[in-house]
């Protein structure tokens, strides 16, 4: 798997939880302590972190209208109004029906040789959405990248979070995959998870996605730490990282003179010069012996005892 070299989040929602009662005291917001091996804690403690931890993406989307191509869509750094801590800001998109793209560096590149890797972050569609994604992509490491201008075309090594379009509603986990074969990079999706995941896209409220990715080549999904997917990247992603040991070949047809009969008479078949045509088919086994309690005198048939003579008999 290629290694990893920045996080990039697209239409991300914002962070923080309802609450009933805005008006009592709320909880002061405290930066959380980051672990020394993590990659990327991020979060927000004032506006300009906006500026000073995050790369807003000034490309254009090809093959679209130019009017849209733009991902010119708006963040913010915001308290968002039913935060339920004081001083909790958020990552806040601010454009309607607008391309957003937006990224930062990790602290260093991924380079899958730990037992396990755990990427989550949280998504609230504040006000619902009817057709877009809060994907991140973990961005192939490459000394050429340019932040400023990443896309959709931009090489990802995983792409993991909700997408939704009208009544289609997604959670995505795809790896994209070097065939060690042909060289091609390869594009592997988790199959769809069968848990209902819709009304995470209608509830207005916080929601933790979690993916958790094992050296033994297991994979887990959560949604609000419940499990609602786990299997092997070799043989549960479509299509599978391991290809089948033998595939239908389309070419293969009968050839024009294929014989349709399973069997045909052996021309060379004769019989041995002892053979005997007066000889019976069956003979006696003289070595078999009744079992002990045979009852020789037993009769074969009996009396039915369910069955009753008719009235009318």
């Amino acid at each position: 798997m290629c290694a990893t070299y920045v996080l990039l989040f697209l239409i991300l929602g914002t962070f923080a939880d309802d609450v009933k009662d805005v008006e009592r005291k709320k909880p002061l917001f405290q930066a959380p302590k980051i672990p020394p091996d993590a990659y990327l804690v991020l979060f927000f403690e004032k506006p300009s972190d906006l500026k000073t931890k995050l790369v807003t993406s000034l490309a254009k989307k090809d093959g679209a209208d130019e009017a849209i191509a733009k991902y010119d869509g708006q963040w913010a750094v915001e308290i968002e109004e039913t935060a339920a801590l004081d001083n909790d800001y958020s990552l806040i998109l601010k454009s309607k029906a607008k391309h957003h793209a937006i990224a930062t560096k990790l602290s260093r590149p991924i380079r899958f040789d730990q037992n396990e890797l755990v990427v989550q972050y949280e998504v609230k569609f504040a006000n619902g959405i009817d057709c877009g994604g809060a994907y991140l992509k973990l961005i192939s490491d490459s000394p050429h990248l340019d932040l400023n201008n990443f896309n959709d075309k931009t090489p990802y090594t995983i792409m993991f979070g909700p997408d939704k379009c009208g009544l289609d509603h997604k959670f995505h986990f795809i790896i994209r995959y070097k065939n060690p074969k042909t060289g091609e990079i390869e594009e592997k999706h988790a199959k769809k998870v069968t848990s209902d995941i819709d009304r995470y896209f209608s509830d207005k409220r916080t929601h933790l996605y979690t993916l958790v990715l094992r050296s033994d080549n297991t994979f887990e999904r959560y949604i609000d730490q419940l499990k609602v997917q786990s299997g092997s990247l070799l043989k549960d992603m479509e299509p599978p990282i391991n290809p089948p040991v033998e595939i239908d070949d389309p070419n293969d047809k009968r050839p024009d003179d294929w014989d349709e009969r399973e069997t045909i008479v052996d021309s060379s078949a004769k019989k041995p010069d002892d053979w005997d045509e007066d000889a019976p088919e069956y003979i006696t086994d003289e070595t078999a012996i009744k079992p002990e309690g045979w009852l020789d005198d037993e009769p074969e048939m009996v009396p039915d005892p369910d069955v009753e003579k008719p009235k009318d008999w």
